[in-house]
């Protein structure tokens, strides 16, 4: 099965965490220190959260599409070049709090989508250049 992801940035963590758990009927999938992420069944989403700022709006992080293996993001890179797309490729990388197999593209806005495989739990991110994971 795969689901869509989508992955905010919010001002308060806490807040959002309850306003989503009464949208969607859930309770959080996992949550850590400036982090929750839901796993809803129906509609089939992947809704992550990061703490941003005190006081910003929320904002878009990144998209992406959450797959069951590693050779579907293969075939996804595989897809995606072939159709003329600059791919990025991460493989056994921790981001949000998880070891992942990954690719990334851009839409024509600059929005940023990953097609990506969980393949096990990890505590914390490794930090990325701008401080933050994905």
């Amino acid at each position: 099965m795969s689901r869509v992801q989508l992955a905010l940035r919010v001002p308060d963590l806490q807040a959002a965490i309850s306003f989503y758990g009464k949208l969607f009927d859930a309770e959080p999938a996992k949550l850590r220190d400036g982090y929750a992420n839901f796993a809803i069944a129906e509609p089939p989403l992947k809704l992550v959260l990061f703490q941003g700022e005190p006081g910003e709006e929320t904002r878009l992080d990144h998209l992406g599409v959450e797959v069951t293996t590693t050779d579907e993001v293969h075939a996804a890179t595989a897809r995606l070049t072939d159709a003329g797309l600059t791919t990025r490729e991460e493989h056994d990388t921790t981001c949000c709090h998880a070891l992942q197999d990954k690719v990334w593209v851009r839409g024509p806005g600059g929005e940023r989508w990953e097609v990506y495989v969980v393949k096990a739990d990890a505590p914390a991110p490794e930090p990325t250049a701008t401080g933050t994971c994905c």
